[in-house]
């Protein structure tokens, strides 16, 4: 069961990277508008768009990947408080109640958007530039079944939470800068 759930959670990371790079694009796309705009007066009709697009792009398909690092927020007042196999229980349970009719209603609208969007070869009609969106409107759906992988991957965590006691360990990819610092000063404090 491990290694499903290292599968999956190795996909989402990897796409979680890829996409990463929309960061790279949009701060050199902000910072070219900036200076076009402002230094050689001279702004883009283009930049706008493309920036909302990357910022999109990156913020869509990094849930599958924030969900496989445990990093979505959560209110956890009580549930913390609680023993792992009965934390397991609920979140099981409330993966089934909320989290995949709304990932179904997710994937299957952005479907039916994102097929609308193809068919008519939809142009974005905030700019002069007229930008095609029906690429960015296909991760709609895209980003809702990379969701319904992972949280597949999550259920299958929550029964080996259930029977074990214990969450099983997570993929590591990066760590909180806060948490890399903790660390450091408990490996140099002596004791």
């Amino acid at each position: 069961m491990m290694s499903i759930i290292h599968t999956i959670e190795s996909l989402n990371i990897w796409i979680g990277r890829a996409f990463g790079w929309c960061i790279l694009i949009l701060t050199f796309s902000v910072a070219y508008e900036v200076f076009v705009r402002y230094v050689l007066n001279a702004p883009t009709v283009w930049a706008f768009d493309m920036m909302v697009q990357m910022y999109g792009a990156l913020f869509l398909m990094a849930g599958a990947y924030a969900l496989a690092q445990d990093t979505h927020v959560r209110a956890d007042v009580v549930y913390r408080l609680l023993p792992v196999p009965w934390q397991a229980r609920i979140d099981f349970v409330l993966y089934f109640i909320f989290f995949f009719p709304g990932m179904v209603a997710l994937v299957w609208y952005g479907a039916e958007i994102a097929s609308d969007s193809w068919r008519y070869k939809e142009v974005s009609w905030n700019s002069p530039a007229r930008i095609q969106i029906y690429f960015f409107k296909t991760l709609i759906p895209a980003a809702g079944a990379m969701l319904i992988i992972q949280g597949f991957s999550e259920c299958l965590r929550c029964v080996v939470a259930m029977k074990t006691g214990v969450w099983p360990e997570r993929m590591e990819d990066a760590k909180e800068t806060e948490d890399i610092l903790r660390q450091q000063a408990a490996l140099t404090t002596p004791e």
